[in-house]
């Protein structure tokens, strides 16, 4: 079973982006050792604690100071942009680095809504979203959009493969009308996990033109955090239970350092319902979890999400979890 990894290049509180960022391809050079499948970058705008905006350059500079892991989009909230800018960017991203690029595709904005209308955000409806895929692969095939007679001779004959996101049960129906292979947002959505999945694979097809795998393919997102015991997994896990309390209260900071867990259940927080897809603990007790989530689901790939205030913190998570599970 590979294991990935989603990295949304996290800003710690009296760190600034420069830091994350730099931290961030750190931790893509351990990754890359370790024997991590992939590595995708989120798309994030307005938000003042994560530095992953302009996920093409993250996806650059990754690749360039790494060797083996695959590098891609985790996603690209396709409504967010023109579609043969995305050719021509991951286009080049391929001509740069060869067969690593993944191209992982959303319909969501990745923001608030009057940040969307500044990114100039177009229609996210179903019908939309298809017929920009399957442009893009014309783009990335012969070069040419089969809507519009545009070549991009950048991203010709890269044929950059593609990923469908989403969390919900219309996601994982247009992933599997596309035929393409679908990445659940379980890490932060996961009210739907089993229905999206089960729709996945019983609506699957491979006769549609956009098909590119001839069977269901699924990567199942879950946050996971592993120290050298229980309770020091569990006290780290408590940065991102903070962020998402601060979501809640639309309170704005960078990541928090970790705190007693017992302290987050008098401030209303501590088990959040969104973050109820996780493995945390000791790695005898994340393997047992992520044993368990796979039985659940089936996935065909897990991909990891770990948020630490001390980049240190995330990088002793990615060794301990490598080595409990390759």
């Amino acid at each position: 079973m590979p294991l990935s990894i989603l990295d949304l290049v996290s800003i710690s509180d009296g760190s600034t982006a420069r830091d994350a960022i730099a931290a961030s391809m750190k931790s893509a050079q351990l990754a890359d050792q370790l024997g991590y499948r992939r590595l995708w970058f989120a798309e994030h705008h307005n938000t003042p604690n994560l530095a992953a905006s302009a996920t093409a350059l993250l996806i650059s500079q990754a690749a360039s100071v790494t060797e083996r892991i695959r590098v891609g989009s985790g996603g690209v909230m396709l409504p967010n942009h023109a579609p043969l800018m995305v050719a021509e960017q991951y286009g080049t991203l391929a001509n740069m680095h060869g067969d690593r690029i993944d191209l992982g595709l959303g319909r969501a904005p990745g923001t608030d809504m009057m940040t969307a209308q500044a990114l100039g955000r177009s229609s996210a409806e179903p019908q939309a979203f298809a017929q920009s895929i399957y442009d893009l692969q014309g783009w990335f095939g012969d070069g040419t959009a089969h809507s519009m007679p545009i070549v991009s001779a950048v991203s010709a004959g890269t044929n950059v493969p593609i990923w469908v996101l989403g969390s919900t049960v219309n996601g994982a129906a247009i992933a599997a009308q596309l035929g393409l292979p679908f990445s659940v947002a379980s890490h932060f959505a996961p009210d739907q996990l089993d229905a999206a999945i089960r729709t996945y694979r019983e609506m699957f097809s491979t006769e549609a033109p956009t098909a590119q795998i001839d069977r269901p393919y699924v990567m199942a997102g879950i946050n996971v955090m592993v120290a050298d015991t229980d309770e020091e997994a569990r006290r780290q896990f408590t940065v991102v239970e903070q962020m998402f309390l601060d979501l809640q209260r639309n309170r704005r900071r960078k990541l928090q350092p970790p705190v007693d867990p017992e302290s987050l259940k008098g401030q209303g927080g501590g088990d959040e319902p969104m973050l109820r897809i996780k493995a945390v603990g000791a790695p005898h007790t994340v393997k047992t979890q992520l044993d368990e989530f796979v039985d659940r689901t089936g996935a065909d790939e897990l991909i990891t999400v770990t948020y630490a205030y001390d980049p240190a913190v995330r990088d002793r998570s990615l060794e301990l979890l490598a080595k409990s599970w390759f």
